[in-house]
């Protein structure tokens, strides 16, 4: 218990500390929203990109992990599907309550997986992604639309301009390509992925919102505690089914342990969801699982 929590109060500290600076307008208003996007699409995607370039793609674990992650999105998206069927939510509440349970903090998520696993759980981490994250965004797009269509082209816009999915997409295919980063491209990449995630933290904090809790408390907290509790423990169910090994079971666990992700409120606001929803969502399942993931990696 005292190595996770030395682990982890440095990435809560930094979570605290955006959200300090931005309520005391340090360094400005202006900073986050640049300092985001730089994240987003250029630091971020080069440690994506890294990560899966030089991994060893022959763990003979890998099928059975990428097969967890589909199992468990899957059970998730059936039990939320079961809940609107007997609850008739509208397209622009289930899509966030959706969000609520399906997304994880990438940010946060790589931040302990380095911390706790070192570079081979980073690379785990990273494969994990290449199959969770577009996942997750077509099941959420498919959720802001229930009721009322989908097209194809709303399905596979989100997909193909996410820096993400591009980045690990590349660093795939430059893995089974045999290539690898020379004359110095892979001490830029090495650089770049530093700063990613100390900045991305920062911006996890600056996005907290605690105003947004007010009212909802009841679905806030029914989904906090589905996202937070209920996906770990159905992961882990899914891990010893499948008999994964320990270090691919604990980060498997880890990221269906992830409080949802900032960038969920910015797609709710494009697929016209309720944001107020999204953002007290957000804000609570970050502070809880300051607890939360200390008691989660704790029982593994």
């Amino acid at each position: 218990m005292a190595v996770l929590f030395t682990t982890l109060w440095p990435v809560f500290v930094l979570i605290v500390a955006g959200h300090v600076m931005r309520r005391t307008g340090f360094p400005g208003d202006g900073f986050w929203p640049g300092a985001e996007k730089l994240n987003y699409f250029i630091l971020f995607p080069a440690l994506l990109f890294s990560s899966l370039a030089m991994a060893p793609l022959d763990n003979p674990a890998l099928p059975r992990v990428l097969g967890a992650v589909l199992l468990c999105l899957a059970a998730c998206s059936l039990l939320m599907l079961a809940a609107w069927r007997w609850r008739r939510w509208p397209a622009a509440r289930f899509g966030v309550l959706v969000q609520g349970v399906l997304r994880f903090n990438t940010y946060l998520g790589l931040a302990v997986v380095g911390s706790l696993f070192g570079k081979p759980g980073l690379v785990l981490a990273a494969v994990i992604m290449a199959v969770y994250v577009p996942t997750v965004n077509v099941l959420s797009v498919l959720a802001f639309s229930a009721g009322r269509g989908a097209s194809i082209t709303s399905l596979l816009l989100p997909i193909a301009r996410n820096p993400l999915i591009l980045a690990c997409l590349a660093g795939v295919a430059f893995n089974l390509c045999g290539l690898e980063p020379r004359w110095g491209a892979d001490k830029l990449l090495t650089m770049l992925a530093a700063t990613s995630l100390p900045l991305g933290l920062l911006n996890v904090g600056a996005a907290l919102n605690p105003r947004e809790l007010r009212g909802e408390l009841g679905a806030l907290t029914v989904n906090s505690m589905t996202r937070l509790a209920g996906a770990p423990l159905l992961a882990l169910l899914c891990a010893h089914w499948l008999g994964l090994p320990s270090l691919e079971r604990a980060i498997l666990v880890l990221f269906f342990a992830l409080p949802t992700a900032p960038t969920a409120y910015v797609l709710a606001r494009q697929m016209g969801g309720d944001s107020h929803l999204m953002a007290g969502i957000i804000t609570l399942q970050t502070m809880l699982s300051a607890v939360s993931l200390i008691v989660v990696l704790a029982l593994l």
